[in-house]
């Protein structure tokens, strides 16, 4: 597999983290350096466990994998982006310090990266080392990341009190969007 190969495929993975890091750094009251580089970080690290778990998985489980993940993905997305758009609608703010949940971040982290572990385990089948890809990824998934949460930063202001619905709207759209690339049910449900 060539370096470009590569690359493409470790930031097309990346796309879902960077959107939800994005939205954290709207959301988010206090954003750091040391906030954006933990996002970051599970993010980073869950995109690039995923395809080594999904290449040892391999053949085994390919079937039962494939026909779900992009259901785990679209539901736990849709919760999250749920939740973040009632307590907006409280006037709840969701993240009082600087801190994010570390619960929710892993969460987050799963459900962007479903879509490494399909990856990895098609990668079994092509008889490639998945060290040097699995390392790719996690380092683009990170770069992206940590750069998304400080975009979100600095844009977060121009949305103010609108900012957790509009994170919430995101994943719930990020959610759809895989559910979609995977089953075409939302393209299906116009024709």
């Amino acid at each position: 597999m060539s370096f470009i190969t590569i690359f493409l495929t470790s930031f097309a993975l990346a796309m879902d983290a960077f959107a939800v890091s994005v939205t954290k750094g709207i959301t988010l009251k206090k954003i750091n350096f040391a906030v954006a580089a933990k996002i970051a970080l599970f993010f980073g690290l869950f995109q690039g466990a995923m395809p080594l778990i999904g290449w040892v998985l391999g053949i085994r489980f390919e079937s039962y994998i494939k026909s779900v993940d992009h259901w785990i993905a679209f539901f736990l997305l849709t919760f999250i982006g749920i939740k973040m758009i009632f307590e907006a609608r409280e006037g709840k703010d969701e993240e009082s310090s600087s801190t994010l949940s570390t619960k929710e971040l892993i969460v987050l982290s799963i459900a962007t990266s479903i879509d490494a572990l399909a990856i990895g385990v098609s990668f079994a089948f092509l008889n490639i080392s998945i060290l040097p890809i699995a390392g790719s990824i996690a380092l683009v998934t990170f770069i992206m990341c940590f750069l998304g949460v400080l975009l979100g930063r600095t844009i977060g202001p121009i949305f103010k009190n609108y900012a957790q619905f509009i994170g919430g709207i995101i994943l719930i759209l990020i959610g759809f969007n895989i559910l979609n690339e995977h089953t075409g049910i939302i393209y299906n449900l116009f024709i």
